[in-house]
């Protein structure tokens, strides 16, 4: 299949069109179709090789750490998708890979796509969404009913991007 790959870990490193392998399925997985995914600042990090001590994803690479597309195929033991269902996902961070054509992802970790958004704009959703949640819910306790005056939020999770990461 098609897909954006990194060789090497570096900032100079732009990375590459190429052929890559396809996914490989475990029973609990859901192949899905890519038809979106966004672009993060965690991407050029991992580009970069600032998680590699923790993170340590085998090269050649495969970077992306949203998605959205269409069920190709399910494994044995998937209960709630079928080929067909538009869906949205944060890939596990073992399991990256949203800049190719398909990614196996486990059921747990897949969402049925809302129907009022888009591809485009449901991709944008998971990595930011999950941040977000972690801070506000996980780290400072935030509840229901609770208000949160956020000041100079700026890109996906309150950070600018640019192109060198």
């Amino acid at each position: 299949m098609k897909a954006y790959i990194i060789d090497r870990y570096g900032k100079k490193n732009t990375g590459r069109m190429g052929e890559f392998p396809e996914p490989t399925m475990h029973d609990d997985d859901v192949l899905v179709q890519i038809h979106a995914a966004s672009v993060n600042l965690l991407d050029a990090k991992i580009r970069n090789g600032e998680f590699r001590l923790i993170l340590p994803y085998r090269l050649p690479l495969v970077l992306g750490n949203d998605v959205a597309g269409v069920v190709v195929r399910v494994g044995a033991s998937v209960k709630r998708f079928k080929p067909g269902d538009e869906v949205y996902a944060r890939p596990q961070q073992a399991r990256i890979g949203t800049f190719a054509e398909r990614i196996a992802v486990p059921e747990d970790a897949l969402a049925l796509k809302p129907h009022h958004l888009s591809m485009e704009e449901a991709a944008s959703l998971p990595l930011v969404s999950l941040t977000a949640w972690q801070t506000l819910v996980e780290a400072a306790g935030l509840k229901k009913g609770q208000k949160v005056l956020i000041h100079a939020g700026s890109g996906g999770v309150g950070t600018p991007c640019d192109s060198t990461g």
